[in-house]
């Protein structure tokens, strides 16, 4: 178990790795050149510095982005430094069903395997809104979208582990914040309900629903013998574009809290420990905090939930989608 005392010291857990470890430390001499990862918002912030790394170990960085003018000047910062990396940028608003579907048909069409998915991009703390779906912001973006996405691509990475004989891993990226949501976790009977809604309790059960969607998927694919894991992770407090909706409060908190936040190369750390570390081979349904597993809350334990989200996520999206 991860303790305080830890998250403040940087003092390592069992992985030999800890707050204050970065992601290059915890990639070190690891050879990624046979591997293939998708990044959704690998553009900015943390998951910026998880495509460099990634690209520094070999991998073949696919960032997936709203903002292509932005991913492209990501893309020119992290060829500027490794003259040989393989980063490629594709359209993707996680926020439209109709955006996700088009990503997944254009990076099939491009015929590369597919090793690695991270589900990084997100939103946060941000005023009721529904997305052009129709669906509550939060949960659209950083649960719904990646759950589809997640399937689209899921037959792909399952014909790369055919073909390959490498184990493939899809991350999803949580956070603590999944243990501050709504009563009885999921609101599923008033997801897109602007009469009760907080941003902080609607960030926090897009988070949980994260970690759900993963354990309830490893469940189906260790049921199925395929050779895939699903995780899910907690990077850390680190001041990046995504508190743009309460930069202020945020600000305010990390007067008071300084010891317990991180710079980006540490926040990248987890997602890159977990994405491409030989020792979590055939690891599944865990979820990590500064590189070491952690227990999550009693609701994202929850078999029943997960099952009752996937349906509903299911049923959520078959609503929306137009033919």
């Amino acid at each position: 178990m991860v303790g305080i005392f830890s998250l403040v010291t940087g003092w390592p857990g069992p992985s030999g790795f800890g707050s204050s470890s970065t992601a290059e430390q915890v990639t070190q001499g690891i050879d990624g050149t046979n591997l293939t990862a998708i990044i959704t918002g690998g553009a900015s912030g943390i998951g910026l510095e998880t495509s460099r790394v990634l690209a520094l170990r070999g991998v073949h960085v696919i960032i997936g982005a709203r903002n292509v003018k932005a991913a492209n000047e990501a893309k020119k910062t992290i060829l500027t430094e490794i003259e040989t990396a393989r980063v490629d940028v594709l359209e993707l608003d996680l926020c439209s069903i109709r955006s996700i579907r088009a990503f997944a048909d254009n990076f099939i069409a491009l015929n590369l395997p597919l090793n690695i998915l991270i589900n990084n991009a997100g939103i946060m703390f941000c005023p009721f809104q529904l997305s052009q779906d129709g669906i509550e912001v939060q949960f659209a973006t950083n649960h719904i979208g990646h759950f589809l996405l997640t399937e689209l691509l899921l037959d792909k990475m399952k014909n790369t582990v055919k073909t390959t004989g490498i184990q493939g891993r899809i991350v999803n990226l949580s956070s603590i914040a999944h243990t501050h949501c709504y009563k009885n976790g999921i609101r599923f009977d008033h997801i897109n309900a602007k009469e009760g809604y907080n941003d902080k309790r609607a960030y926090g059960q897009s988070k949980l629903a994260n970690i759900l969607h993963a354990n309830e998927l490893s469940r189906r694919l260790q049921e199925g013998g395929v050779n895939i894991t699903v995780n899910s992770v907690h990077p850390g407090l680190i001041m990046t574009p995504l508190f743009r909706h309460s930069a202020v409060l945020m600000n305010f908190l990390k007067f008071f809290s300084f010891f317990l936040w991180k710079n980006v190369p540490q926040g990248a750390a987890t997602t890159c420990y977990v994405a491409l570390h030989p020792r979590l081979k055939g690891v599944t349904a865990k979820y990590f905090v500064d590189c070491n597993e952690m227990t999550p809350s009693s609701y994202a334990r929850d078999e029943a939930l997960a099952r009752k989200l996937w349906d509903f996520s299911h049923k959520l999206i078959n609503s929306v989608s137009k033919p």
